[in-house]
């Protein structure tokens, strides 16, 4: 795993996390925060994913 992957995975975690709990409190905006890290999270990842088949094809 590369940097961009573990960023990710970790964005995305945090999100849902902060989602849920905005929806324990009833607040719209804390869950709209937590979808947009996610979906930020999920592309890093994304990034990292390229990244790392690139690496690896350059290996063969």
């Amino acid at each position: 795993m590369n940097e961009d992957q573990i960023k990710g995975v970790a964005k995305d975690i945090t999100g849902k996390v902060q989602e849920e709990a905005g929806k324990l409190v009833g607040s719209k905006e804390q869950q709209i925060k937590g979808l947009s890290k996610q979906i930020s999270g999920q592309v890093q990842k994304g990034v990292g994913d390229i990244k790392q088949a690139v690496e690896d094809s350059s290996k063969h």
